[in-house]
């Protein structure tokens, strides 16, 4: 598959804040990867980064001990050429939200406080692909259910959510908040602090199917929130003074989304994600998994982005997970970390911001910055 010409090369000397970016930590982040490709390799994107052009740098990785700032920078440097990404559609610049693992009280059963659940993978529910979607069904759909007919589309979230999967045995953690527990959906995983004390970790298993309808959105079109003042905080704050719409609002999002289990040994570090690795808070982003590698680093040059640490947000960060609203060359989830505080950096986070991703230096063979 051959490079795409939406990566432009360019010089590291031309990424803005280049210098300045600690890459220690990113580099951490890559190697975790280097260590999961053992294991199975990530799916090339149609953009052309072949996940096999990793291989020397991930082999060098995986010998290398934490790198300082010199000597992360000279590893990315020694290994790939930058390249500014095109956006595409008539775009002058990319575009980056964030993304966290919120947490939350939960119990193991359900109680007069705790009475919406979290659900595991239905059995009847399957992956679909060109060679088992029968005719007819929506072609964007990747999960469905199977029937003694055939294969239909899944239960949506109101169909759910109104008990469509009642008896099934699948609730397997109950949260005392129905807005919580859509949040929990919206980031894919979550902490839950259970009432003996024990945090658990849940991540994304599967989901329904249908496209994902951001509530922002549908308050902003129905005019209940200004587009431009649509946060997570404002959704929030909307819901809490409209508790008798929540359902009105949230079914019309119809993707659902099913969780498991996912232990993550080292609690400074985030969920499982996508890439089958822990994603790392500030260094870790979601991308379009169709269009990127999982494992690619990328530049961001975000300078009217403050909420992390309080600067213009230039630094490394390495493609680790994907999310149905991230669609696009230049299109970015930055994982801001676990908990509260993190939450509030992302649910502001919504910014323009050039993309650079370091491409291996073997797919560049005669081009040149």
């Amino acid at each position: 598959m051959p490079l795409s010409s939406a990566f432009r090369p360019v010089s590291f000397t031309d990424l803005p804040g280049w210098l300045e970016d600690d890459c220690g930590p990113a580099f951490e982040a890559f190697r975790r990867s280097a260590f999961r490709v053992l294991e199975k390799s990530y799916r090339t994107g149609s953009l052309g980064i072949d996940c096999a052009a990793f291989g020397s740098a991930y082999a060098e990785a995986r010998l290398s001990p934490r790198l300082d700032k010199a000597a992360a920078h000279a590893f990315f440097e020694r290994h790939f050429t930058p390249c500014l990404v095109e956006p595409g559609n008539g775009a002058e610049r990319g575009f980056v939200t964030g993304f966290y693992e919120p947490e939350a009280a939960a119990s193991p059963a359900r109680t007069d406080r705790f009475r919406f659940p979290l659900y595991a993978r239905p059995d009847d529910l399957v992956d679909i692909d060109d060679t088992n979607r029968p005719d007819g069904l929506d072609p964007y759909l990747a999960f469905a259910r199977q029937t003694v007919d055939g294969i239909v589309e899944y239960y949506d979230r109101g169909e759910i959510e109104r008990g469509a999967l009642a008896g099934c045995g699948l609730e397997f953690a109950w949260l005392e908040d129905p807005v919580d527990v859509f949040f929990i959906h919206v980031q894919g995983a979550a902490r839950l602090r259970m009432p003996d004390g024990q945090m658990r970790r849940v991540t994304y298993a599967a989901k329904s199917g249908q496209r994902f309808s951001g509530p922002g959105r549908i308050l902003a079109d129905l005019g209940e929130i200004p587009l431009a003042a649509v946060t997570m905080q404002s959704i929030r704050a909307w819901f809490r003074a409209h508790p008798g719409r929540v359902d009105e609002i949230l079914w019309q999002n119809r993707s659902f989304i099913f969780f498991r289990e996912a232990p993550v040994d080292d609690q400074s570090l985030g969920p499982v994600a996508a890439a089958k690795v822990p994603l790392t808070p500030g260094r870790s982003m979601a991308v379009d998994r169709l269009l990127h590698t999982f494992g690619t680093p990328f530049f961001i040059d975000a300078p009217e982005l403050t909420g992390f640490e309080g600067r213009p947000f230039r630094r490394l960060m390495i493609a680790q997970d994907t999310g149905s609203a991230i669609v696009g060359a230049a299109r970015g989830d930055l994982f801001a970390g676990s908990g509260d505080a993190a939450g509030e950096i992302a649910g502001v986070v919504k910014s323009a911001a050039d993309f650079y991703a370091l491409v291996p230096n073997a797919l560049l063979a005669g081009r040149t910055p």
